[in-house]
């Protein structure tokens, strides 16, 4: 058994393909089919039933989840911790939505780097697809997103809502219409929106993330959906007004975190988490 291997596993498990694993892996389906045989012939145990919506995992296969993902982070512990000062005591891996990296995280950081300063961090920003799998992997510890995945061995905690507010570039819009951006805020968002405005066609304007949106409007005028914590510099500057009178959304955002993880680290983190979202409610 090596690290190759159960990387294989998991990507298949995230997937649920042996087609998307190998995608995702950059390796032909060959390679991959061959990986899991050698793993299931060294655990002597059938890990994946293959049919034609994919591969789902045996009872087997689940049971060595847990073991995949130890073998993992302990391997990516490793190549971090080895070649790391001896000053910090351990690292924290944590990945995120961009527009979560909009003040609320990089104040959790501050407050991870006040009360754990022999604690090194390693931060990223993602999608919830890559962030659910690197968690599934085991190479992230804890991950931010507003639709996450519920997944065996993950605990899904709700934060905080964003208040997804309509803003524009002129002061005397009152409806979404020309060079309105639709933000992709994720299949609730999208279903409300339908319900406040069934008779829009489809945008010309699509943005997967609220900053890319902000930029198009400000560059182009128009308006978008935006969270008040992201719209709150624009509209004190003047570079963009709320319009009022329309519809607005509850958004929630979720932390994403092993439930059988033996970390201190981990645990106070957390925590600090719970309390930066507190200020946000």
């Amino acid at each position: 058994m090596d690290t190759e291997q159960a990387r294989t596993f998991l990507a298949i498990a995230a997937q649920g393909s042996f087609i998307a694993a190998a995608s995702q892996l950059h390796l032909t389906q060959s390679t991959v089919s061959a990986r899991i045989q050698r793993l299931e012939e060294t655990l002597n145990a059938r890990l994946f039933v293959r049919n034609r919506s994919g591969a789902s995992l045996t009872p087997a296969g689940r049971r060595f989840l847990e073991y995949a993902k130890r073998l993992v982070f302990t391997a990516e512990q490793a190549i971090h911790d080895v070649g790391s000062s001896s000053r910090y005591r351990a690292t924290l891996r944590v990945g995120g939505r961009i527009a979560l990296w909009e003040g609320f995280l990089p104040q959790w950081v501050g407050w991870m780097r006040r009360t754990n300063p022999d604690v090194a961090m390693r931060t990223e920003i993602g999608f919830e697809d890559d962030l659910m799998r690197h968690l599934i992997e085991g190479t992230l510890d804890m991950g931010l997103m507003y639709t996450p995945s519920h997944q065996p061995g993950l605990i899904v905690e709700h934060l905080f809502d964003e208040r997804l507010i309509l803003v524009s570039s002129r002061p005397d819009v009152h409806e979404p219409g020309a060079g309105y951006v639709h933000v992709d805020w994720g299949a609730s968002f999208h279903a409300q929106h339908r319900q406040s405005f069934p008779q829009m066609e489809t945008p010309a304007l699509v943005a997967n993330i609220g900053w890319l949106a902000i930029q198009l409007v400000l560059a182009n005028g128009g308006c978008c959906f935006l969270p008040v914590r992201l719209a709150q510099p624009f509209l004190m500057t003047g570079q963009l007004f709320r319009v009022l009178g329309a519809p607005e959304y509850d958004h929630p955002a979720y932390m994403v975190y092993p439930q059988k993880a033996e970390s201190m680290v981990l645990e106070q983190a957390v925590q600090g988490l719970r309390e930066v979202a507190k200020q946000q409610r």
